[in-house]
């Protein structure tokens, strides 16, 4: 179909409906059980989405975003019909649903998306799990929210899940196989003698060219065993290889301790990877071995987290019975988060903190920064503060959706904005830059802005002004360098603190 048909066809749908292009789809779904089945799911999400509070903030899922599928769709409405373009090409047009008919917007975009997937063979690939996950995606991408669809409840991760996997990674080749680009020292793949370079042909006698992405990993990896017969090429030639998967033990938290020496009592470095109840253990267990340490470093850097409960059980452990954050879910209700139980340390803190500081995490550190307990370092946190709601949905689906926005427990806003360090490691790079610093510091010469407090503050000149570091090994050294300055000279340490 040429341009000028899709401005007639077009042009006809802004007037009094008329008729319709005699080549163009209007039927939205056949009769049929997995059309019916698939509607009915993208139903319940659309009414389950309009039932959600975010944040006192006024969200609009709008059946449009679906064009965000592929690059090549381009959805349009007018009012009282709705088209989609693909490329040039005219390929579906139906009426636009009446507001809170969940069942004709199920059936709608169950008609667009399989629309779109006659065009699309990665769309047409996908399994109903991961077609309600796209769609979900879609919807969301034209808000500053974000959300998923997960298939089953028995998929959510918790601190009771103890990952399986084989133990390799890799990717697809030009041709789908899947080639190993490293295996797991000790791993079931370790032991069969698998290498990197290996090309996984078949997995349980189906090709692997023929399986999606999630089949793969399904296979590879998950929450419980599982056995898996694979065909692999290798430089010595074919090997059928059977692979049991086995348990790989992920803490959310490792503790590191700094022996003591002639002039320190040791450091204690607590690298925090998920803000959990598992994670509190660790730390009150490391806390109390560890409890005549000179100074601790809490390494928050790479840190995410959506347990409000587990948040502040952190933060107690250090703060005591001080408000760690407040919950925003409406416009007029915000709750605010206590610990309930007294901190089991007093010793010095570093907070290190950088762009992949997010969700409860930042929380965390603001609590730090706002109590004056620790001195917060490193670079802006990622300002993405929100705590997900959980919604079942009746085909057995759960859409976790990060609705709720967080801030600090003075009522300070960080989604959007994150947490500021007081001292900004990437404009101390070097040993000089940092020497400079202390000097500075030593003198009473360093004249830290207080930007957390500064709710007018251009967040994005700030972030520009103290850029993320690129290079993970450089951040790694400029954090010890730092911490352990600060932790071993109680004269520098005060000085910040007291700023």
């Amino acid at each position: 179909m040429n341009l000028k048909h899709i401005f007639l066809c077009v042009g006809i749908f802004l007037f009094p409906f008329v008729g319709v292009c005699s080549d163009v789809n209007t039927e939205t779904i056949k009769n049929d059980k997995d059309a019916v089945r698939i509607s009915e799911v993208f139903s319940d999400i659309y009414e389950k989405l309009d039932g959600v509070n975010w944040a006192g903030k006024n969200i609009d899922v709008a059946i449009e975003s679906l064009e965000s599928l592929n690059p090549k769709a381009h959805i349009a409405a007018t009012g009282e019909r709705i088209v989609l373009v693909w490329g040039d090409e005219l390929i579906a047009n139906y009426p636009y649903p009446q507001s809170k008919d969940w069942q004709e917007y199920g059936k709608i975009t169950t008609a667009l998306v399989m629309r779109m997937q006659e065009k699309d063979d990665n769309l047409r690939s996908l399994s109903d799990a991961q077609l309600y996950e796209v769609v979900v995606n879609a919807l969301l991408s034209g808000i500053d929210e974000n959300g998923s669809y997960i298939y089953s409840k028995d998929a959510l991760s918790d601190d009771n899940k103890i990952l399986t996997s084989i133990g390799l990674d890799g990717g697809r080749d030009e041709r789908g196989n899947f080639r190993i680009t490293g295996v797991f020292k000790d791993s079931p793949a370790d032991i069969a003698g698998l290498h990197e370079g290996d090309i996984i042909s078949e997995i349980n006698g189906k090709r692997v060219s023929k399986m999606t992405d999630g089949d793969i990993s399904a296979v590879l990896a998950g929450y419980n065993s599982g056995t898996s017969k694979l065909k692999v090429l290798t430089p010595l030639g074919n090997k059928n290889i059977t692979l049991r998967r086995a348990t790989v033990v992920l803490a959310d938290a490792d503790i590191i301790y700094r022996g003591a020496n002639d002039t320190t009592k040791g450091l204690l470095e607590i690298i925090v990877h998920k803000i959990s109840e598992g994670a509190v253990d660790i730390v009150n267990e490391a806390l109390v071995k560890h409890a005549d340490v000179e100074g601790i470093v809490l390494d928050l850097r790479t840190t995410v987290g959506d347990n409000e409960k587990a948040a502040a059980k952190m933060a107690g452990l250090f703060l005591g019975k001080k408000p760690v954050m407040r919950i925003v879910e409406t416009a007029a209700d915000e709750l605010e988060i206590v610990p309930g139980g007294d901190a089991v340390t007093e010793v010095p803190v570093v907070v290190l903190i950088s762009d992949t500081t997010r969700g409860t995490a930042e929380a965390v550190a603001a609590a730090f920064y706002e109590n004056k307990r620790g001195v917060v370092i490193g670079t802006p946190s990622a300002g993405h503060s929100r705590i997900a709601s959980l919604i079942d949905l009746k085909n057995g689906g759960v859409l976790e959706l990060f609705n709720k926005s967080v801030k600090t427990g003075s009522g300070n806003v960080l989604d959007g904005r994150g947490v500021f360090p007081l001292v900004c490691l990437s404009n101390i790079r070097n040993e000089s830059q940092q020497d400079a610093f202390f000097v500075n510091v030593m003198n009473g010469d360093f004249n830290a802005h207080d930007y957390n407090k500064d709710s007018k503050v251009n967040v994005k000149a700030l972030r520009k002004a103290c850029p993320k570091i690129t290079s993970g090994a450089d951040e790694d050294n400029i954090s010890t360098a730092v911490s352990v300055k600060i932790l071993t000279d109680k004269k520098i340490y005060k000085e910040l603190m007291d700023l």
